[in-house]
């Protein structure tokens, strides 16, 4: 099977989405399929990868806000990729142009839209949180729902990331086919990666003694991941017990970040990991993971931290809070840098052993990046059959 992602959310600097798309090209190839990517890039070109997997970069212009991102500016070059390349699935995952352009192509492959955010909660739910309920924005910005509807009459399946995405879209009357929930590099992260010798090496570039405390942060410095209110959280925290936390990251609220640390002596900001084994290292040598966003809808980075044997600190609501259990986490309520405090302070307070322990129980609930893989394919084979066979249900009826 020959897949084409249409994606504008895939970038070399991105985040989450980057990862998962680099490991599905990594992965597809030894199920015997072949992954390609046609991204917005700063000019034409293609990136092979293994397998036969690559990314063919389209030269468009970059989002005027995030300049690690780019939008498909012309449908021709992209129909004329489509073409050529001939898939039996194409995939899209934004609803912006890329759901354009896969729309009106009129090639014979199953089309997919693979949901990975919900853009009502990233972005005026965030905005107007202080003025406005959440059911008085989703009835303002009902118009983006139904936007999304019709944009989505011209594909076959409309699949998840993970099944609190499915819920949250369903109860607004996105029309979702399927949970295909997302796994993970397992056999990259392991507690067994812990250096002692490293952890104590990052605790002292925070200024900290080795008998401290270490939380490690991983995301793009983008305001939906609330790094502010983590580190006002830390700093609080840090007048009860000694704590450090490094961010690995980096994105449009970079300087705003550093300028918020001069004020912060133990915490370091240090740019992302990209070379899996050293981010898996780095994750396992820390104490605990923390992080801010309550709008993902998917806790891939918590996943690797608990696989990691890390314990994790994350708010109440969002993709992290669906990770966490009591055993081995502490919530808080989200957005709040005070009870965040209180949940680094109870966490910390807690049996070191038995916290890592419990994660790597809690751990085995997370599935590999080739079990997602493997399921989404399945999904799409049954599709086809259905549509061949007549059999299949029609989105715009």
């Amino acid at each position: 099977m020959r897949i084409v992602d249409v994606n504008e959310l895939y970038s070399p600097t991105g985040g989450g989405v980057r990862t998962y798309v680099d490991r599905k090209m990594a992965v597809m190839p030894t199920l015997g399929h072949e992954q390609i990517v046609i991204a917005p890039g700063r000019e034409d070109r293609v990136e092979e990868r293994p397998g036969g997997a690559r990314i063919i970069y389209v030269k468009s212009p970059a989002l005027p806000f995030d300049s690690n991102y780019g939008l498909f500016r012309d449908v021709a070059p992209v129909h004329r990729l489509l073409d050529e390349l001939q898939p039996d699935v194409v995939e899209n995952c934004m609803p912006w142009r890329s759901a354009r352009i896969v729309g009106e192509w009129q090639g014979p492959a199953l089309k997919s839209w693979i949901l990975h955010n919900d853009n009502m909660a990233t972005y005026p739910k965030r905005w107007f949180a202080r003025v406005a309920s959440p059911a008085t924005i989703e009835r303002a910005f009902g118009w983006y729902d139904r936007q999304m509807i019709r944009a989505m009459a011209p594909f076959d399946t409309i699949v998840t990331n993970g099944p609190m995405l499915a819920k949250t879209l369903g109860a607004r009357g996105i029309p979702i086919d399927a949970v295909m929930t997302l796994g993970i590099e397992r056999q990259h992260f392991s507690p067994r990666l812990r250096s002692e010798t490293l952890r104590a090496a990052m605790l002292a570039q925070c200024g900290l003694p080795a008998d401290a405390h270490l939380l490690i942060g991983v995301g793009r410095h983008h305001p939906e991941k609330q790094w502010p209110m983590v580190i006002n959280a830390v700093r609080r925290a840090g007048t009860r017990i000694p704590v450090g936390l490094m961010l690995l990251g980096l994105g449009p609220d970079t300087r705003t970040l550093e300028r918020q640390i001069a004020q912060s002596p133990h915490v370091r900001l240090f740019e992302p990991i990209y070379d899996r084994t050293q981010l898996a290292t780095v994750m396992a040598s820390a104490d605990a993971f923390i992080h801010g966003s309550d709008t993902e809808t998917f806790g891939l980075v918590a996943s690797e931290a608990l696989v990691s044997g890390l314990p994790l600190i994350v708010p109440d609501a969002g993709g992290a809070a669906m990770v966490a259990r009591p055993a081995y986490a502490e919530t808080y309520r989200a957005g709040d840098p005070y009870d965040a405090a209180d949940a680094i302070v109870r966490l910390v307070s807690r049996d070191r052993a038995l916290l890592r322990r419990a994660a790597e129980i809690g751990a085995n609930s997370v599935l590999s990046d080739r079990q997602h893989a493997a399921a989404l394919v399945a999904h799409y084979e049954a599709r086809i059959a259905a549509r061949d066979t007549g059999t299949a249900r029609s989105r715009s009826a």
